[in-house]
């Protein structure tokens, strides 16, 4: 019999599964939105009003305003425009076409946020579309599997990665994340394009893209301003995750060093305002609710024994990572990766899982993101993408043809990734 706690729960859980149903119809509507309804948590009594500010991870929060701010002023510079131009020159036939465009998103994906690259990526993929004759569905699937894939290295690379890495008590994310998962990635992102050249029969021909790289730029000075900006950014992430690994003086509030960054580098651009406009202020809001709502549903107990699949086995033992994996691709369907992942993080800390199993931390933070590549609403980012494609160039994917060839995408890269997170065992 339900209690009135899970009862709650249970409405709260429904306003968040009709809310991304209902979306997937009416894509404009935002998804911080459906969020935002759903921490009614409050007003249902399982999060009390005084505890909303606590409850709010602040420094996620400063991660992502931070790195939004920086990505801006890329952005606004020219200077992501500039490098994927720069790179299209640099392509000779058909096949490096699609494993260079697969590197180039995933590569900016995992250093730039995937859902930023899901908005800068269609232009560019319409450019190789034509170099391919006209081939758009291809480009915009690779498009859409690659930015998933290439966000997986870093912990900056998508909102699920920030979540592990600043929610689990890794000592140094972003080594960990890179020593570990930098391969796999790397190799998956050419399977990715060898699959899809493969599937869409791509024929091995000569091509020539005339572009000129710095027609892109629309300020040098805020161009390099950006670069360094975002180099020194990265680096001082890098160090002092190697900092805090040698027991030295270091950081625990990982968010606050690209906050910091940006907000020194703001008076130094042509248009500051422009910049901070750039900030994607409805992921930050949707993250507010997120932790909000699912903090919610977590006391409600309703969802205990779903993730009550996890004990069966060690979390860190080999079949406990197997089960782990299992259990990411398949919620993450119902609830979406970035709640299911705070649940998920939750749970494996009441099962004692600490700050040195990293391969715990990695194994759910790898399955929740490849998990996006299942569907077309598996990720925001996908849903980024397709809303441009059909609203600027009046071209679609229909989602089963999308599902056929992520299923496909997803079991082929997966293996890819186990021996390098089940390394431990």
């Amino acid at each position: 019999m339900l209690t009135d706690k899970s009862l709650s729960g249970l409405i709260v859980l429904v306003m968040l599964l009709g809310g991304t149903v209902l979306r997937g119809r009416f894509p404009k509507v935002p998804f911080w939105s459906v969020m935002m309804l759903c921490a009614a948590t409050l007003l249902l009594g399982l999060v009390g009003l005084d505890e909303a500010a606590f409850v709010i991870d602040l420094d996620v929060i400063m991660l992502l305003i931070g790195m939004f701010a920086l990505v801006g002023m890329a952005e606004h510079s020219g200077l992501l425009d500039f490098i994927a131009n720069y790179f299209l020159l640099r392509v000779s036939d058909t096949r490096k076409l699609l494993m260079g465009s697969s590197l180039l998103f995933g590569l900016m994906s995992a250093f730039f946020v995937n859902d930023t690259v899901a908005l800068l990526g269609p232009p560019i993929a319409v450019t190789i579309g034509k170099a391919l004759g006209g081939r758009y569905e291809l480009v915009f699937l690779l498009l859409c599997y690659s930015i998933t894939v290439g966000s997986v290295m870093t912990p900056i690379g998508n909102p699920q990665n920030v979540l592990v890495a600043l929610q689990s008590g890794m000592r140094s994310p972003f080594v960990e994340f890179i020593t570990r998962l930098a391969v796999p990635t790397l190799v998956s992102l050419v399977v990715l394009a060898l699959v899809i050249e493969r599937i869409y029969r791509v024929p091995r021909a000569k091509i020539a893209i005339t572009v000129d790289p710095w027609e892109s730029v629309r300020s040098r000075r805020e161009l390099y301003i950006a670069l360094v900006g975002g180099g020194v950014t990265v680096a001082a992430l890098i160090i002092n995750d190697v900092l805090a690994m040698l027991g030295q003086l270091h950081v625990n509030a990982r968010g606050l060093i690209p906050f910091v960054a940006a907000a020194a580098l703001w008076s130094f651009t042509d248009s500051p305002r422009e910049v901070l406009s750039r900030v994607d202020f409805g992921t930050v809001l949707f993250f507010m609710g997120m932790f909000i709502a699912v903090e919610g549903i977590w006391r409600s107990g309703i969802l205990q024994p779903f993730f009550g699949l996890m004990e069966l086995n060690n979390p860190s033992g080999f079949t406990g990572l197997l089960t782990l994996t299992a259990i990411s691709l398949l919620i993450s369907q119902l609830i979406s990766n970035v709640p299911y992942t705070k649940l998920a993080i939750q749970h494996l800390k009441e099962l004692g899982v600490g700050p040195g199993d990293q391969s715990v931390w990695l194994t759910l933070a790898t399955a929740a993101t490849l998990a996006g590549n299942f569907t077309v609403f598996g990720a925001a980012s996908n849903v980024i993408v397709l809303e441009v494609l059909e609203s600027r160039y009046g071209v679609s994917i229909q989602y089963f043809k999308f599902m056929k060839v992520g299923l496909l995408v997803t079991f082929l890269v997966l293996p890819i990734y186990l021996p390098f997170l089940l390394m431990e065992h």
